[in-house]
């Protein structure tokens, strides 16, 4: 335990209050001042990032933290700008939704290549903000929503979208240049579809080439996919939409890549191949402006190119092909290199995902890092010195670490950050310093500014646990959780985290509530600060022990760990999750008759399938937003995992709910939104109708207007007071 932390926490003891679901989702934020979206400026002197107000944390403002002076300071005022309640488009607010992006204000911004501007959107126009004048100024003021918007890479013109086509803003002169013509209705221009934005975690389909002459860009029609008419529960009203849904086995958008030239907008489109039923994963220019990266990937997602365009001579190739039995992985680990000979990319095919050094020929020059560890991504390449710079998991799962290693040689991989918390860094142009935004799993996050060495630089915001700490009342209170292991039926490792109330009750036995997400790219059991983490902290105030494990299929842990849920999901995760409760029935505080289940999404999935098929298990469980029905879910998530319909019906039978229903034996509440257009709402009615044929009881809460995530402070206080209450009752905690 740290000294700062240490204090901080006897500095609560003497001031100690009761933590409630009102105060953890209350102004001002038990984190603290929790700045994101932290950059560099271009030159390095300033640090950028994003803060909410004290008195509304979901209001987000831009401050600058200037490192000549050492001073932070708010740079634009959200609300003097524009202080009424957003009017977004529904696109807007589906991207906002797809990034998982909540809040009001300013919530994102990027900076222009000569470090004197930055531009942001606001309320759907686009804003201007020049350093020297400390002013900002509107660059649009139309009826229509300006999205994706940023400089180009020389700062001579701001692109964005508008009315589905792609523009571009010359910033001397203002005149606007509309790059495309035909879109509208089915077409969209320069636009991530949904799969991409969702699953594919690519916001934008549009891409700078280095000398601000070209754009790569997609054109999207979606006419192919099936138009289903989906509805929104609010309050007063139902909005029906008629969305066009790529389910699981149908059609997905048809898709076109073209580059289209600034000067006279005419556009080249890339041949693609024969196959039309494909994916564009990434695009990316390299450093000598005329040849275009782009990765295609199979639908089956079990083949993955890496292919170069020749703009200039219409010519393409294939540098780095990579295939699998199950599925890839994709990821932005593509670094081309200054001298325009080599690049960076990431693969899995030996198991982990590492990095390798590539000639531009596509000829393998060396595979960088190597061992039974992953590399999350790569964070940065000081080319003059020979040393990459990423961030992984060598020494421990539990905490991302930022490392170095050199280029073009073997040799030694030197751990950066501090052991015992985890880190999210954003190095500097020049390699020399980065941003560290550290946490752990009872200290809000910080951030300091630190040279590559590891070395101390100076606090960029301390966000310290003193007496004005929002948080320094109950830090006397909260519990440090117990990390280990257990071991899976093929002897795969898997790492727990068990909360347990401070005071164990020797007379009675203690309820747990096993926290469950368990589905691939997520990870739960770390060293890191989580909101959700508060909530637990208050169950187990109440007297309960929250237990949370990681099983197979679940991520940062290897592909080996990941494949076992191939082609039927919902079988080992559930029988990993019972080997956790076979630990917890060994400890002789906790009453193996009151053991219930809770998670949302994926979790809401889980939470039914421990229900149903491990009702001996798990006594009582919540179910939040969950899947029920894998055909009902969208085309490049479901058939990564389960593979398409056609070939792979009865593994989608198996790993639907609805076979195992009849084994539900306890208490379960079902919570969803009624707005939700990730997991739709179909999913919960679908099964409140089998259960209520079958005869079986349950309880149910909804949130009109709710999205998948149910943001909001006031939907989050009555969700966790009805978790809670559920949980009270049916294991008579009320009494206790």
């Amino acid at each position: 335990m740290s000294v700062a932390l240490a204090a901080s926490l006897a500095c609560g003891a003497a001031t100690a209050k009761e933590l409630t679901l009102e105060r953890i989702f209350d102004d001002p934020s038990l984190a603290g001042k929790a700045p994101v979206k932290l950059k560099f400026s271009p030159d390095g002197s300033r640090v950028t990032y994003l803060q909410g107000k004290k008195e509304d944390y979901n209001r987000y403002d831009l401050w600058e933290y200037n490192l000549k002076d050492n001073s932070n300071r708010m740079l634009v005022d959200s609300q003097a700008l524009f202080s009424g309640p957003e009017n977004l488009s529904d696109e807007e607010k589906a991207r906002r939704e797809r990034q998982r992006i909540f809040g009001r204000g300013i919530l994102e911004y990027t900076w222009s290549k000569d470090g004197q501007a930055l531009l942001f959107p606001l309320n759907g126009d686009l804003y201007y903000y020049q350093l020297a004048s400390g002013e900002s100024r509107k660059l649009t003021d139309t009826e229509a929503f300006e999205t994706d918007a940023r400089f180009s890479p020389k700062g001579n013109f701001v692109s964005f979208i508008r009315d589905q086509n792609l523009y571009a803003l010359e910033l001397a002169s203002g005149k606007e240049i509309q790059l495309t013509q035909d879109g509208g209705g089915v077409i969209k221009n320069g636009m991530a579809e949904f799969v991409a934005q969702e699953e594919m975690s690519r916001m934008t389909g549009y891409w700078w080439s280095g000398d601000e002459q070209k754009i790569a860009f997609t054109r999207i029609d979606e006419s192919p996919v099936e138009e289903a008419i989906r509805n929104e529960i609010y309050a007063d009203e139902v909005k029906l939409f008629n969305q066009r849904y790529p389910y699981t086995g149908t059609d997905n958008v048809a898709i076109e890549l073209g580059v289209v030239r600034i000067d006279d907008k005419q556009v080249d489109w890339i041949d693609l191949g024969t196959d039309k039923d494909i994916y564009i994963a990434r695009a990316k220019w390299l450093k000598d402006n005329h040849t275009l990266s782009y990765q295609w990937q199979n639908r089956s997602q079990q083949e993955l190119e890496l292919r170069f365009y020749d703009s200039a001579e219409k010519t393409q190739r294939v540098a780095v092909k990579e295939s699998s039995d199950t599925w890839i992985n994709l990821h932005f680990d593509l670094k081309f290199l200054q001298d325009k000979e080599h690049f960076i990319w990431a693969s899995e095919r030996d198991g982990y995902k590492h990095l390798y050094l590539y000639k531009v020929d596509g000829t393998l020059v060396r595979q960088i890092t190597q061992g039974d560890w992953i590399v999350e991504s790569l964070k940065g390449v000081d080319e003059q010195n020979g040393v990459v710079y990423f961030a992984g998991r060598k020494d421990t799962p539990l905490e991302s670490h930022l490392y170095s290693t050199p280029l073009f040689e073997a040799g030694e991989i030197t751990r950066i950050t501090a052991a015992g918390e985890y880190h999210n860094v954003v190095l500097a142009e020049d390699s020399k310093t980065f941003i560290d935004r550290a946490s752990s799993v009872n200290r809000p996050p910080y951030v300091a500014l630190r040279k590559t060495n590891g070395d101390f630089v100076t606090w960029l915001e301390q966000n310290a646990i003193d007496e004005q700490h929002p948080l320094s009342p109950y830090t006397s209170d909260l519990v440090e959780p117990e990390y280990g292991t257990i071991k899976a039926q093929d002897g795969q490792v898997m790492h727990y985290r068990l909360f347990k109330p401070r005071k164990l009750n020797k007379k009675q036995k203690h309820p747990v509530i096993v926290n469950v997400y368990g589905g691939p790219h997520a990870q739960r059991v770390t060293n890191s600060w989580r909101s959700k983490n508060l909530y637990f902290q208050y169950m187990v105030q109440q007297g309960y022990v929250v237990f949370q494990l990681d099983n197979r299929g679940s991520y940062n842990r290897g592909k080996r760990f990941e494949d076992v849920i191939y082609k039927h999901l919902g079988e080992s995760e559930v029988q990993d999750q019972i080997k956790g409760v076979e630990f917890l029935r060994t400890l002789d505080y906790v009453d193996p008759q009151r053991i219930g289940i809770y998670g949302h999404s994926y979790g809401g999935y889980m939470a039914l399938m421990g229900m149903f098929k491990a009702g001996d298990y798990f006594k009582a469980g919540v179910s939040g937003a969950p899947v029920t029905d894998w055909s009902l879910y969208d085309t490049h998530y479901t058939e990564r995992y389960l593979g398409h319909p056609k070939t792979n019906a009865e593994g989608y039978e198996q790993s639907a709910v609805f076979p195992y229903s009849d084994g539900l034996k306890g208490p379960l509440m079902i919570y969803h939104g009624m707005a939700d257009d990730n997991v739709l709402f179909t999913h919960a009615t679908k099964l409140f109708k089998q259960l209520q044929d079958k005869a079986l009881p349950f309880e149910m809460m909804t949130y009109p207007g709710s999205k998948h995530s149910l943001r909001g402070k006031k939907v989050q206080t009555h969700l966790h007071h009805t978790i809670t209450d559920f949980f009270n009752r049916h294991f008579d905690m009320a009494q206790e």
